[in-house]
């Protein structure tokens, strides 16, 4: 399922773009530009035939089906935020903080004992914070892995998602989902100098730094473990990634992140909401980081699990 450009896995029938390598719809085969996969996807009996292919319009509907059924979400009482300066956009990248206050000013903890949360904080320092530097995967930490998994799968929300997709034949059974699940979210890539030193959990969830500007001094001393700062990635003393509400709240707690801005704030009334703003985190800078506020784990891993299914190296 991780498929390259050149390739027709689900894009079975999308209209025509310049701005592909090659094509999959009707019309390739007499224009002679069809991707070389395109009989076996999109013939009769394809992976990808049109039946089997999502469609925006489904993409839509289930992800605000998703959003309906998660049910361990923040209750409005659950979360009190403070966002307090709003930035302009020739504010956001001068560094400047306009809120003296965190953001945010009270969270119910009974959520964390939830099992989707409780297993998901776990998986938090199961990191390296650099990157060049290849993972040692411990036996407790794939336990941790399992456990999540575990969780997440029991929840209506990725029952829902599942059946979805076993609908469209990508999956034969939960094992296989909970499998490719693991390998896509857990499996370990090279950022560089080809160490397998990071993954798509650590980049959107946890967080590595990239060789750039150098540490800030704390770091560079050694007075902050790097394995206590895990959170979004750092490249050239920026960070990067970084999308996760429960990462944020626990480090801003403990005084390693500081809350700067907002530049948007979503118009929903209850949880999960949207926010996007400004913040140090150890003296790297975010200019803009957006991030669902008070949503489950499992929502946003179900959900960023669609969209990379659905549309793989695509928007």
């Amino acid at each position: 399922l991780y498929t390259a450009p050149d390739s027709c896995e689900g894009r079975c029938e999308e209209p025509f773009s310049e701005e592909d390598e090659c094509h999959c719809h009707p019309e390739c085969e007499r224009h002679h530009n069809c991707c070389e996969d395109y009989e076996r996807h999109c013939g009769a009996d394809g992976f990808s035939s049109s039946r089997d292919s999502i469609t925006d319009q489904e993409l839509l509907e289930l992800s605000e089906q998703l959003y309906g059924v998660d049910h361990n979400k923040a209750r409005p009482s659950d979360i009190v935020l403070n966002p307090q300066h709003r930035a302009g956009p020739d504010e956001t990248g001068d560094k400047q903080d306009r809120s003296p206050q965190p953001l945010y000013k009270y969270v119910n903890e009974e959520l964390f004992s939830k099992p989707t949360y409780a297993s998901f904080i776990k998986l938090l320092d199961n990191y390296q914070r650099a990157t060049g530097k290849e993972e040692e995967v411990t036996a407790e930490e794939l336990r941790e892995q399992d456990h999540f998994l575990e969780e997440v799968m029991k929840t209506e929300l990725m029952k829902k998602l599942f059946a979805f997709l076993q609908g469209k034949n990508r999956y034969g059974s939960e094992q296989e989902f909970v499998q490719d699940l693991k390998e896509m979210w857990f499996g370990l890539y090279s950022r560089g100098d080809g160490e397998r030193d990071s993954s798509g959990f650590e980049h959107v969830f946890s967080g590595t730094a990239l060789p750039g500007a150098g540490p800030p001094a704390a770091l560079g001393l050694g007075l902050i473990p790097e394995s206590r700062l895990c959170l979004g990635e750092v490249k050239k003393g920026k960070v990067s990634g970084f999308h996760n509400w429960i990462r944020f709240y626990l480090l801003e707690k403990q005084g390693v992140v500081n809350y700067f801005s907002h530049n948007f704030n979503g118009p929903w009334d209850m949880y999960p909401d949207v926010l996007g703003l400004q913040f140090s985190w150890d003296g790297f800078y975010k200019e803009v980081g957006s991030a669902f506020i008070g949503c489950s784990p499992e929502f946003e891993f179900g959900l960023y699990s669609l969209c990379f299914l659905a549309r793989p190296g695509r928007a």
